[in-house]
């Protein structure tokens, strides 16, 4: 099982799970970053540190947002790894929770 980041990261991307992760996993977009599901170790240390509470068990996706899974795994080969936390967007807090972001997201 990999871990799978959802819909509540986009425009908010705070980067606090990147810091934790052993392997390097996270892969940065413009607004939103998705987890590689072939260098995931399962090891679940993301979780707790995301804000928005955005990231689950491949097995716990919110059943209305199952496409992020696909989602990740497509992304994570197009986008740069990113190995640091950075600051995140100056509107982040403003978007934290709220829903139906998924077209807002920037490729």
């Amino acid at each position: 099982m990999t871990y799978v980041v959802t819909e509540n990261c986009i425009k908010c991307k705070y980067t606090d799970c990147v810091d934790v992760c052993p392997v390097d996993c996270f892969r940065e977009g413009p607004n939103f970053l998705v987890i590689d599901p072939d260098e995931c170790i399962d090891c679940t240390l993301c979780v707790p540190e995301c804000p928005a509470e955005a990231i689950f068990a491949e097995d716990d996706v919110p059943l209305e947002q199952r496409e992020m899974i696909a989602l990740n795994a497509e992304l994570a080969k197009q986008w740069p790894a990113i190995i640091e936390r950075k600051e995140p967007p100056a509107d982040a807090d403003a978007w934290r929770g709220k829903p139906g972001k998924r077209g807002l997201l920037e490729r």
